[in-house]
């Protein structure tokens, strides 16, 4: 990993209406993140701040961990490359310093993986990340939000039919729990 800022991004879409969906899963762990550092021995710097309209970004305070930022897009999922090279730019990291927080359909609710240097499995926002940055050597957090099972042989429903829908409750309490044990592993790396 190169000197710099540890950068971490958590993909969604903007708006109220997408606030509370399943792709926004990466942006919901960096806003439970940011909280768990506010609450916690941390402050963060501020709340967040604005960047050319394209993400705001949050950091704790310099005296305890002057090298992370913490990033929620303002652009769409499909075009979250514009945020992420701004973001490197904006504070000079490279890509290696860069980590991506997003959903995944392949993935079981309450299972996340973390990757670095993957293709984007056809994951549009992270495609956008590789095509604007001409890389993929960045580190990945794929949170899954995909219903365990199907009920009695029911098809697998394709991604589109619901990662824009609201969170049930009761997964939204099976990702909090998967958001807690990612800030656990960010809070020790950095």
């Amino acid at each position: 990993m190169k000197k710099g800022p540890q950068i971490i991004i958590g993909l969604g879409n903007p708006g109220a209406e997408f606030e509370n969906t399943y792709h926004n899963a990466g942006v919901l762990a960096v806003e439970h993140l940011a909280q768990k550092l506010e609450n916690g021995e941390w402050r963060m710097e501020n709340g967040w701040k604005t960047h050319k309209k394209l993400f705001d970004y949050s950091s704790p305070l310099p005296a305890r961990l002057p090298t992370l930022i913490l990033i929620r897009p303002l652009t769409f999922m499909n075009e979250s490359g514009l945020a992420a090279k701004e973001a490197l730019k904006k504070f000079r990291a490279a890509p290696e310093n860069l980590t991506i927080i997003h959903d995944d359909s392949d993935l079981a609710l309450g299972e996340f993986k973390i990757t670095r240097g993957q293709n984007s499995a056809g994951h549009k926002g992270v495609q956008s990340v590789i095509d604007h940055l001409g890389t993929k050597e960045f580190g990945r957090i794929k949170i899954g939000i995909r219903e365990q099972e199907t009920k009695n042989g029911e098809r697998r429903q394709k991604a589109e039919e619901f990662v824009l829908k609201q969170i049930k409750p009761k997964d939204r309490k099976i990702l909090e729990d998967v958001f807690g044990k990612i800030a656990a592993i960010l809070s020790t790396q950095a």
